[in-house]
């Protein structure tokens, strides 16, 4: 991918959205064409014997890029779950390429289905279930995680556990 040129960059990004296709790693794609590489950090160790969902979890930003190449991408397109509010939509689902790897998507709910954002985390199991509001897009993984984006500040999401995920040790 040539990404010298912004223009073309998103353009690019905008072709691999609709091929169902995301870089592989623990990244936020931005519309525009620039990347944010992401850390997910455990904040502390499970407070329960074996109950990760007792388990404390940020993904903070690490850097971000204007001008970058994918080593490897990924196909997105197991959707599992999909959620319309006001012109935008939310995506979430998995990769099965590499393993079991989450993302999450925003997108305008236009015929193009043009992307906002997209994040991909290696460490995150599959995202199962997404909903979509004024401000923020909400997706749980099947570990029981609830990941908070901010509509438009992705990279400051906020991870929870879900309470009510009947996680089995």
């Amino acid at each position: 991918m040539d990404a010298s040129d912004p223009t073309g960059t998103a353009h690019q990004v905008q072709r691999r959205w609709r091929a169902r296709e995301a870089p592989d790693g623990d990244f936020i794609v931005f519309a525009d064409g620039s990347l944010s590489v992401m850390d997910l950090l455990r904040l502390s160790p499970p407070d329960r014997v074996g109950d990760v969902r007792a388990e404390r979890w940020q993904w903070v930003e690490a850097l971000r890029a204007t001008e970058w190449s994918a080593g490897n991408w990924v196909e997105v397109g197991s959707v599992l779950a999909s959620h319309a509010h006001d012109g935008s939509r939310a995506w979430a689902g998995e990769s099965a390429d590499h393993g079991s790897i989450g993302w999450v998507a925003l997108t305008q709910d236009d015929d193009e289905g043009t992307l906002e954002w997209i994040a991909t985390s290696s460490w995150s199991n599959p995202f199962s279930e997404v909903t979509l509001d004024e401000t923020t897009v909400t997706a749980v993984s099947t570990a029981g995680r609830v990941w908070s984006f901010p509509r438009h500040a992705p990279q400051h999401v906020e991870i929870t556990a879900d309470p009510d995920h009947p996680w089995r040790g």
